[in-house]
């Protein structure tokens, strides 16, 4: 059992550091760089994502052996499209202010190529358990990812995160951080980083 244990969590592990989708793997793009001017919005995309890849793993994986090879595409959008409406209809009755600010990228998670990637790629080959634990670790990590950059945005872009105010009144915002050049700007360099830090712990493991 706690082998078991062990290697759930190193599927979840796996989402959210060694394989993160938006930094490792470089997926979702568009969202990353679209919805994260503000740090709310980065977490909001990631937390409805991450609902759609866990409800859409386990239930892909517990028909897996039902889904005919021929249309497994079709079904899996099918699964997913419904988790995606439930994201929208509760967001829109609960959230409606964030939900008017993700806007059109709320129901283009349905093509979100972590979404479907993750679908064809692990749920459709391996047991619930498991296909729900990778759902988890990749939204978790794609929220971090989201969110840690909506914060940079939104702090050099307006002075504040999560609409606090950290750097002060006297602070002049830099509001190329909250344009789409600033998005580029800041994916490419966080890359950049991660990638040396990577590349760093590589060698020092030799």
């Amino acid at each position: 059992m706690s082998e078991k244990r062990q290697n759930l969590g190193k599927v979840v592990f796996n989402g959210i550091l060694t394989e993160n989708p938006t930094f490792r793997l470089v997926l979702g793009t568009c969202p990353t760089l679209a919805v994260t001017t503000s740090a709310i919005n980065g977490l909001g995309m990631g937390a409805a994502a991450t609902f759609v890849l866990l409800g859409s793993n386990v239930v892909i994986s517990a028909l897996r052996k039902f889904i005919p090879d021929k249309v497994r595409i079709p079904s899996f959008i099918v699964i997913i499209c419904m988790f995606v409406t439930m994201v929208q209809l509760l967001m829109q009755a609960y959230l409606p202010s964030l939900y008017e600010s993700l806007g059109i990228f709320l129901p283009l998670i349905v093509v979100n190529c972590i979404i479907l990637g993750r679908a064809e790629a692990f749920a459709s080959k391996n047991p619930v358990a498991a296909s729900a634990a990778d759902g988890l670790g990749m939204g978790i990590g794609f929220t971090l990812a989201l969110t840690l950059m909506g914060c940079i945005r939104e702090l050099l872009g307006n002075g504040t995160v999560f609409g606090a105010s950290l750097l002060g009144t006297s602070y002049q915002p830099m509001l190329l951080m909250i344009l789409p050049a600033g998005g580029f700007l800041v994916y490419g360099l966080m890359l950049g980083i991660i990638n040396a830090l990577s590349n760093r712990g590589k060698e020092d493991a030799k």
